[in-house]
């Protein structure tokens, strides 16, 4: 596969998952379809990353992503890109939150996320949870006091709950996100090649837990202090990812793993509760 074949600055379609189509379903058209845009470029990037490219080309895909985004900041245009340049210009969203979700793909290409400490797996959920959070905010016209520290909790609470979700699917990346110091507390020694099969395992994943339910306890402060009409999208998926969560503490994460999905009928309760009054 050639660099010109696998680099396709277009961005189009909506969110996969039905929860998270749901809770966008509830915004104004102009703020859904800027978030659909800035959707699509997370998803591009991210496909970079999970791609069967080598990591050189994945690297040099990535980084024309980085020239298409600075190209938008500074011409205000893009052939192919217009979404997404009417998002930022309509929205003020900031180049260093694009320029931070395809840092923390480039940390997944490098392979930098084998059992990371705890300093790096959050730097990592900032870049790829909390800046597409930040941009969100903005879309979604939260002020920066409230709205910085929501994208900063919630981001990093639905990203820690992916990670300890998708535990298998991540390890067939070559990509373990649990931090070392929680596996090593469980008893587990580097390079903890066999972690996913310790007898412990569900120990390390509960000190993570307990760490996604600090940051949504503290996204939930945040967002009661919000004019409810703001936060209308981030409550949904709040309430879905929590019982994600809570659904993985009551199963375990010892193998075999039973898979854990979004429950549609709590994502049309959190919509009916979150979304229409």
């Amino acid at each position: 596969m050639t660099l010109a074949v696998s680099y396709q600055p277009h961005l189009e379609g909506t969110p996969a998952s039905s929860s998270f189509y749901l809770a966008l379903r509830v915004l104004p058209a102009a703020k859904r379809e800027a978030i659909y845009a800035v959707y699509a470029f997370c998803r591009a990037v991210d496909d970079v990353a999970d791609s069967d490219m080598d990591s050189a080309r994945r690297l040099a895909v990535l980084e024309r992503w980085r020239a298409e985004i600075d190209a938008i900041y500074a011409r205000g245009r893009h052939p192919h890109l217009d979404g997404l340049r009417d998002a930022i210009v309509r929205f003020g969203l900031e180049r260093r939150d694009f320029l931070a979700v395809i840092d923390g793909m480039e940390m997944d290409v490098r392979g930098e996320l084998w059992a990371p400490d705890w300093r790096r797996l959050d730097l990592y959920c900032d870049r790829v949870a909390s800046a597409v959070g930040r941009l969100s905010v903005r879309i979604f016209g939260v002020d920066d006091d409230q709205g910085l520290p929501l994208a900063h909790h919630l981001g990093r609470a639905l990203q820690l709950t992916n990670i300890l979700r998708d535990l298998d699917e991540d390890a067939s990346f070559g990509r373990l996100y649990l931090p070392r110091e929680a596996l090593a507390a469980a008893g587990m020694q580097s390079p903890f090649v066999d972690a996913l099969e310790h007898p412990r395992l569900s120990d390390a994943c509960r000190k993570v837990a307990r760490h996604a339910l600090d940051h949504f306890s503290a996204a939930e402060a945040v967002m009661e202090n919000c004019p409810r009409t703001l936060v209308r999208t981030p409550l949904i998926m709040s309430t879905v990812y929590r019982s994600i969560l809570d659904q993985l503490l009551d199963r375990g994460w010892q193998p075999p793993r039973a898979h854990i999905s979004t429950s549609r009928l709590r994502a049309i309760a959190a919509l009916l509760r979150y979304g229409l009054f």
